[in-house]
């Protein structure tokens, strides 16, 4: 009996690492702090087009750059396949809202939550986001984000609580345990490449692009 509450609390300790080390980072549209760049993490796609999740995160980003909170953006998302483009498919979502083509930045490498962090940072030159996405993943992208040299702030994004929410929740619960050892060892991600400077033109508005 007491082996099996050990086990429950070691395996809550990530999570509550999580919660502690964040709480005062997260914001919502009209209160974040500014910050030059706004992350937008992949959440999936729906036939080619963004899930309803990833749609929300974007939905907020928008907001985020239309009230001067962010002046680019940074889409970060899986593009491991030919056929499957989470990064094209935010942007020309963006796009479609009024954010300026110039203005969006893609990352086709972001596979998980700590490559996409870690990339920011050493491939983009990230040093200060504000971080977009649901309330269940924001502390986790905002704790990797803070080990990968980024000085982040959260928006999370409202959802109702149905089962995908339950499930992402739950879902957490796992991650966190991968995200501590993320952060105290800090891994390359699956592909670093070369330093991009589509951050840097974006910033300055000369036009932006990505890596694939």
């Amino acid at each position: 009996m007491q082996g099996g509450v050990l086990v429950c609390v070691l395996a809550l300790l990530p999570a509550t690492w999580l919660r502690l080390s964040t709480d005062d980072r997260i914001h919502t549209v009209a209160d974040v702090p500014s910050a030059p760049v706004g992350v937008v993490f992949g959440a999936g796609l729906w036939n080619g087009e963004p899930s309803p999740y990833l749609a929300h995160r974007l939905d907020a980003a928008v907001r985020l750059y239309q009230a001067g909170r962010v002046r680019a953006l940074l889409v970060t998302g899986d593009n491991s396949r030919h056929d499957y483009d989470e990064p094209d498919a935010m942007r020309a979502y963006l796009v479609k809202r009024g954010v300026p083509d110039r203005r969006i930045v893609s990352d086709f490498a972001g596979f998980d939550t700590w490559d996409s962090c870690s990339r920011a940072r050493r491939v983009f030159g990230v040093h200060k986001a504000v971080l977009v996405s649901q309330g269940f993943h924001v502390r986790r992208a905002l704790a990797l984000c803070g080990a990968a040299g980024i000085d982040a702030y959260g928006v999370a994004v409202d959802e109702p609580h149905d089962v995908t929410w339950y499930f992402g929740g739950t879902r957490e619960v796992v991650a966190a345990g991968k995200a501590a050892l993320d952060a105290a060892f800090e891994p390359d991600p699956h592909f670093l490449g070369p330093r991009e400077r589509g951050i840097e033109r974006a910033l300055a508005g000369r036009g932006a692009s990505g890596s694939r």
